[in-house]
């Protein structure tokens, strides 16, 4: 077994593909609207779905944005450099929420990034 993908629902599919493709520096590897169901799946990653995990925007045609709730925490992922990270993020017009450093009783260097949708994204540098 192992992990797929994780699904995030979007208020604004363009702004958020914009986001995880120009600001996170992923690709679109797939795309597929469904007229019935009145939505569109976009698939995103760093790599082929066949090789790693993968995120799924999910945008309801009819919904323009979603109460995020306090079950859900963040997508975290691997940089070389923290605070390299936050400024090329910040420079691509990324809203950084937690500037990099030690994560709180630890030595991990993390930082916080946010999606337009209020979705956190964690970076943890690489040891």
């Amino acid at each position: 077994m192992r992990i797929l993908h994780t699904m995030l629902r979007v208020g604004q599919l363009e702004r958020s593909l914009a986001f995880y493709t120009e600001v996170l520096g992923m690709r679109l590897l797939r795309q597929k609207d469904y007229p019935e169901g009145r939505f569109t799946l976009a698939f995103v990653g760093y790599q082929d779905e066949a090789e790693g995990p993968v995120i799924e925007l999910t945008y309801n045609w009819d919904t323009d944005h979603y109460d995020l709730g306090n079950g859900f925490g963040h997508i975290a992922i691997a940089v070389d450099d923290a605070a390299a990270a936050c400024d090329a993020i910040r420079n691509r017009g990324g809203k950084v929420v937690r500037e990099a450093g030690p994560m709180k009783h630890g030595k991990t260097v993390i930082a916080f990034v946010e999606d337009p949708d209020g979705y956190r994204i964690e970076l943890i540098q690489r040891s």
